[in-house]
């Protein structure tokens, strides 16, 4: 699961000299996993440090600034709360707790099993003690669902809200869980697309939701012209917000549209790049996609869920005919994995392809 914290952001040359003064001084927060990210390292702290832990790291480093970001925890905060609970829920329920969850902004979303639910509060109070970064603590009631791929939820304990700030890879993201759609699992793959993308692309992001994919590019890229689409008005709203907040207004086009309509609009044959993260129906729209990649050719990162016993190669053999349906054909697959598992036997799946 990962949280946000706030962060030393510094260049990975200086990696190890900084993580060896930040553990001498007692900044590092050893619950968290220390994260890079192109030529950076962002290293997870407790706090701020003091006048004089700030004058040393002055003299010793060159170039360090402070940021937020969300980070993996690292396994024994699952520990920590069974030990937290072991005198206040019955044993044999203890095997029960759930093993992770999300954690956007400073909003925790855990799924509770069914013989767990009348200890929901007791559950959500110890996930408040562990988690100091967590004021809202959230429970799953429905899967996702919904064009706007959203679930309901249920408040547990803290602030009774469900709008956030989440902060990741030094950008930042308004939203209300409940509204519109955000995984912070995806951290690594918002990471990872905007690390392929080049100078002047024109970029479609067919269901951006917030922005979490558009605005890291945007950022990293500001070059680039990128045309942010979701079908839901809510998370429109957010990602405007989240452009002006990032101050990414020139790379970002916001469209509150449905994917298929683009087509009879000016995006035919105009993208370098589409990203399709709508993994439960990303195959309906895999002849949008290709209708909106240049004549010359460009990338779809493309993600689905996969059931057992279908994996990757069925998937893929799928999408090349659907490709070829449109008149457009596969190059080759240049990337794909298994992202995460979504339930049992099942997983979220990407692969980058390029299109001929």
């Amino acid at each position: 699961m990962t949280e946000d914290s706030i962060c030393l952001e510094v260049d990975r040359k200086q990696g190890e000299l900084t993580i060896r003064l930040a553990k001498k001084i007692g900044l590092i927060n050893k619950d968290f996993k220390i994260q890079s990210y192109q030529e950076n390292l962002f290293i997870p702290l407790l706090r701020h440090p003091n006048e004089s832990e700030l004058e040393l790291l002055n003299r010793s480093l060159s170039g360090f600034k402070f940021s937020k970001s969300s980070f993996y925890q690292k396994k024994n905060n699952v520990k920590k709360i069974r030990d937290t609970l072991e005198d206040k829920i019955p044993s044999y329920l203890l095997k029960n707790l759930p093993q992770s969850m999300d954690i956007v902004g400073d909003i925790a979303i855990i799924d509770i099993p069914t013989d767990l639910k009348k200890y929901d509060t007791i559950l959500g109070n110890a996930i408040l003690e562990i988690n100091k970064n967590v004021k809202t603590v959230l429970s799953k009631s429905s899967p996702v669902q919904g064009v706007y791929r959203l679930r309901n939820l249920e408040f547990i304990s803290g602030e009774n809200r469900t709008t956030t700030i989440h902060a990741e890879f030094g950008c930042k993201y308004h939203l209300d869980v409940a509204k519109a759609y955000f995984s912070p699992r995806l951290s690594q793959e918002h990471n990872r697309v905007s690390s392929l993308v080049k100078e002047n692309e024109v970029i479609v992001d067919l269901f951006s939701g917030v922005g979490p994919f558009s605005i890291l590019i945007a950022k990293n890229n500001p070059d680039v012209k990128i045309f942010a689409v979701d079908i839901n008005p809510v998370a429109i709203e957010f990602l405007k917000k989240n452009i002006r907040l990032n101050r990414v207004d020139k790379a970002i086009l916001p469209l509150n549209e449905d994917a298929r309509h683009l087509i009879d609009k000016q995006f035919k044959g105009s993208a370098d790049r589409v990203i399709m993260n709508l993994p439960e129906n990303a195959k309906d729209f895999i002849d949008v996609a290709c209708e909106m990649i240049k004549p010359n050719g460009g990338i779809i990162h493309y993600y689905e869920f996969i059931r057992y016993p279908n994996s990757i190669k069925h998937a893929q053999s799928r999408f090349c005919e659907l490709v070829k349906d449109v008149g457009r054909k596969v190059d080759c697959f240049l990337f794909a994995k298994n992202i995460r598992e979504t339930a049992p036997y099942q997983h979220q799946v990407v692969f980058d392809v390029k299109i001929d």
